[in-house]
């Protein structure tokens, strides 16, 4: 697979969690995320796979811009990324791990931390 389609399913998978639709649904979030996954939240919380299954994640209205990816290893890609968070009027910078499940892209680590 190219690099660029890599770009486009990392991408549409970003956008998907940004969503409430995806937000509140376990079973998506449970497809997504790696059974390893976990996150530095911008709050400083660290949080597990289990937390965002369970809990869900906030929602709120959000914004995705500045997308690229960077690879890693075979089949591992950083992405980077800024939110602009519209509830909170904040923005935050993001940086994702994916790994290649099988044919699936799933999400290992997320962080957040919080742009001037």
């Amino acid at each position: 697979m190219r690099i660029d389609e890599i770009k486009t399913q990392i991408f549409q998978l970003e956008k998907e969690l940004l969503t409430p639709q995806v937000r509140e649904n376990s079973l998506k979030l449970n497809s997504i995320l790696a059974a390893d996954f976990f996150e530095f939240g911008s709050s400083g919380t660290i949080w597990s796979k289990k937390d965002a299954v369970e809990g869900g994640l906030s929602l709120r209205e959000m914004t995705l811009s500045d997308f690229d990816i960077h690879p890693l290893a075979k089949d591992v890609m950083l992405a980077t990324y800024r939110v602009h968070d519209k509830t909170r009027n904040q923005q935050t910078l993001r940086s994702s791990i994916w790994r290649k499940n099988g044919d699936q892209w799933q999400l290992f680590f997320h962080q957040g931390t919080l742009a001037k």
